[in-house]
């Protein structure tokens, strides 16, 4: 069975300023996504799922899906306010979606095979989707499931232009996950790298650690664990208009509850991402020399 790759493309691009996840920043027009796709298929996924919001169906369909049925299955589904657990309503001062982990949650009736997931707007770099396919091909025999995660060290993954968030990863002898924490207001400052979250008490970094940039491996199970988790979310923040549910803090959960294994991937790819609208020309200029 051929993996699926789930891209999560409903961000509102708030830092940015606009859906860039529909920019074409490519030399002939291309999207970032539009590498995605193209390395995945290479790579051996078999469909490509797309969550979107409802208003960007029109453009999104125009843009985007029209250059790819005729080359992979491909699928969407959506992410809005509204798609909570029965008996939870949304707030209506809350704006911004829920996050990453409730993005993947919108897939549970649509993939029932191993999946990659990705963000829209990142550059990953090719072999990076060919380490992700060879894993997820792989029959798991194991007693739990065991996810993974493309590791890219964090000074490769810096903005110039503002703090950037991250999943600062801890590893054991065996390669696999130990703990995960999401660091909100990293950013290089001359020749060092801090987590600025508390700037009355910067946290120095190495810039060598080993960072999550949304580039996970599922199997089905995940989707269990997500609804569980989601329902304590949702209870616990009723009133908080901006907390998210990410990927990383799902994760560091079922490690720590040892629910899960998690292998974290070495690859050679490069990244690059467009969180600022200042990182434009960078981005632009590393696709073109490709």
């Amino acid at each position: 069975m051929k993996p699926t790759l789930l891209i999560l493309a409903a961000g509102m691009g708030s830092r940015y300023g606009g859906l860039k996840q529909l920019d074409m920043l490519g030399p002939n027009n291309e999207t970032i996504m539009d590498y995605s796709v193209d390395f995945a298929i290479q790579a051996g996924f078999g469909k490509v799922v797309f969550v979107i919001r409802k208003h960007m169906e029109q453009d999104f369909d125009r843009l985007i899906l029209s250059k790819y049925r005729s080359k992979v299955e491909v699928g969407v589904v959506y992410q809005e306010l509204d798609c909570l657990p029965e008996g939870f309503t949304p707030n209506p001062e809350r704006e911004k979606p829920y996050g990453t982990a409730h993005a993947i949650l919108m897939a549970k009736d649509t993939i029932k095979e191993p999946f990659a997931v990705i963000n829209a707007d990142d550059f990953y770099g090719e072999n990076s989707f060919e380490t992700m396919a060879q894993f997820l091909s792989q029959p798991q025999n194991e007693p739990i499931p065991r996810f993974s995660m493309i590791g890219y060290q964090l000074k490769n993954t810096l903005s110039p232009f503002g703090t950037v968030s991250r999943g600062v990863c801890k590893t054991n002898d065996q390669g696999e996950l130990v703990q995960i924490t999401e660091m909100t207001k990293i950013k290089q400052v001359e020749e060092k790298i801090y987590n600025l979250a508390d700037e009355n008490n910067p946290v120095a970094l190495t810039g060598n650690e080993p960072v999550s940039m949304n580039f996970w491996g599922f199997i089905p199970p995940i989707f269990k664990f997500l609804e569980e988790q989601f329902i304590e979310f949702l209870t616990e923040n009723k009133d908080n208009i901006k907390a998210e549910f990410p990927i990383p803090t799902v994760v560091d959960q079922l490690i720590k509850s040892k629910q899960v294994k998690v292998s974290v991937l070495d690859c050679s790819a490069i990244w690059f991402g467009v969180t600022y609208q200042e990182d434009k020309p960078y981005v632009m200029e590393q696709l073109r020399k490709l």
